[in-house]
C-alpha cells in the first residue's frame, strides 16, 4: 500500500531587506507661480553672450558715499593709531604694523572666503538647494547675459526670510529671500536680480561695505565713550548730585573746546546720517534704472504695485525723521521714476 504524499508545507521565509527610501519630493513653491509674466529667454544655454569690456564701475552715488564717510574714516584712523600706540608701549609692537594691517584689510571685500564668511555668519545667508538653484540659475544667467556681465563671477545665496526682498553685498554676493524665490514669477524675479546686479556694476555694494568697515572703529569708540560717560555720571550721582553736575559741566566744556578748536567741523557729523541716507535712496533709484534699461521695467513696476497693495493696510504714517533716515525710497517714488520706461516711445 503506497504511502500518501506529505504536504509540502509553507514556503521557507527569506530575510526581508528594508525598502529603499522614497526619493525626496521635487521643489514645489508654497504658492504656485502665476502663468502670466513668464521670462522670455533671449539667451538660452549654448547661446553666445557678448560681455562688456568694463563690467564694474563706480558711479556718482558710490563715490559720494565714500566721500561722506571720509570723516568717519579719519576718526577711525585716529582710534586705530591711538590703540596701536598703546600696544607699542605695552608690548613693543611697532604702531605702524596694526595700522597698516587695518588699512589694507579693506581688500577682503573682494576675497571670496571672507565674503562667504560674511554671507554665512553676518548676513545669515544659505547656499541654495539644488532644486532652488535650478529655478534661480537660469534667471540669473539671462539677466547677466542681457547686461553683458559674466554671471559666473557672482555667488547666489538664499535668505531664509518671509520678506519679499533681495540684496547685493561685498564684491560678489547676490541673495534673494526664500519667499521671493517661491512667490515671484520668473520675469519679476529677473527684475529683482537685475536691480541687485545694478548695485554691483555701479559699485554700490563694495563701497557700502568699505564705508561701514572703515567707520567701524570710530563708531565703536564713540559708543564706548558715550556709554562710559553715562555710567560715570550715574555712579557720581549715587554719591552726590554735585559731583554728577561737575562731570556734566566738565563734559560740556570738553565738547565746547573741541568745537572751538576745530571750527565747529564735528557738527557736520550730525548731518552725515541724513546725507548718507539720501545717497542710499539715489543708489536704489539708479539700480531700478539699470533693471529698466535691461527691459525689466514692467516686471519691476508690477512687483512694486503688488507689494504696495499688501503693505497699504498695515502701513502707518512714518515721521519726517524716519523718512529722511531711510536708505530706500518709498514704493510710490520708485514707481514714479519707472513710469518714464513704461510710456511708449514716439
Amino acid at each position: 500500500m503506497t504511502k500518501p504524499a506529505e504536504s509540502p508545507g509553507p514556503p521557507p521565509e527569506y530575510p526581508r531587506y528594508p525598502e529603499a527610501p522614497a526619493p525626496a519630493p521635487a521643489y514645489v513653491p508654497s504658492q504656485p507661480r502665476p502663468d502670466h509674466d513668464h521670462l522670455g529667454y533671449r539667451h538660452p544655454p549654448g547661446t553666445r553672450v557678448h560681455y562688456r569690456a568694463r563690467q564694474r564701475t563706480a558711479d556718482a552715488t558710490a563715490l559720494g558715499r565714500l566721500a561722506l564717510h571720509l570723516p568717519g574714516f579719519l576718526t577711525s584712523l585716529l582710534v586705530v593709531l591711538g590703540t596701536a600706540t598703546l600696544l607699542e608701549a605695552w608690548l613693543g609692537l611697532p604702531a605702524w604694523v596694526p595700522t597698516a594691517l587695518w588699512l589694507v584689510s579693506g581688500a577682503l571685500t573682494f576675497h571670496r572666503p571672507s565674503e562667504r564668511f560674511l554671507a554665512r555668519h553676518l548676513l545669515r545667508l544659505q547656499h541654495p538647494l539644488p532644486s532652488e538653484l535650478a529655478v534661480l540659475a537660469p534667471v540669473w544667467r539671462e539677466v547677466t547675459a542681457r547686461a553683458g556681465v559674466d554671471g559666473t563671477g557672482y555667488e547666489l545665496w538664499i535668505e531664509d526670510s518671509d520678506d519679499l526682498n533681495a540684496l547685493a553685498a561685498a564684491g560678489h554676493i547676490v541673495a534673494v529671500t526664500r519667499r521671493a524665490l517661491e512667490r515671484l514669477p520668473e520675469a519679476q524675479l529677473a527684475a529683482v536680480l537685475a536691480h541687485e546686479l545694478g548695485h554691483h556694476t555701479a559699485g554700490h555694494a563694495w563701497t557700502g561695505l568699505l564705508s561701514w568697515w572703515y567707520a567701524l572703529p570710530g563708531r565703536l569708540a564713540w559708543l564706548g565713550l558715550a556709554a562710559g560717560t553715562v555710567k560715570l555720571i550715574r555712579i557720581a550721582s549715587g554719591f552726590s548730585y554735585v559731583a554728577a553736575g561737575i562731570l556734566i559741566v566738565l563734559f560740556g566744556w570738553l565738547v565746547f573746546a573741541t568745537l572751538t578748536l576745530t571750527y565747529g567741523l564735528p557738527l557736520l557729523l550730525l548731518a552725515l546720517p541724513y546725507l548718507s541716507a539720501a545717497v542710499g535712496r539715489r543708489a536704489e533709484l539708479r539700480a531700478d534704472r539699470h533693471a529698466a534699461a535691461l527691459g525689466f521695467a514692467p516686471m519691476l513696476s508690477r512687483m512694486l504695485h503688488d507689494v504696495l497693495a499688501e503693505e497699504a493696510p498695515a502701513s502707518g504714517d512714518d515721521g519726517v525723521l524716519s523718512r529722511l533716515l531711510s536708505t530706500h525710497p518709498d514704493h510710490r517714488t520708485r514707481l514714479h521714476h519707472l513710469q518714464r520706461y513704461l510710456e511708449p516711445r514716439g
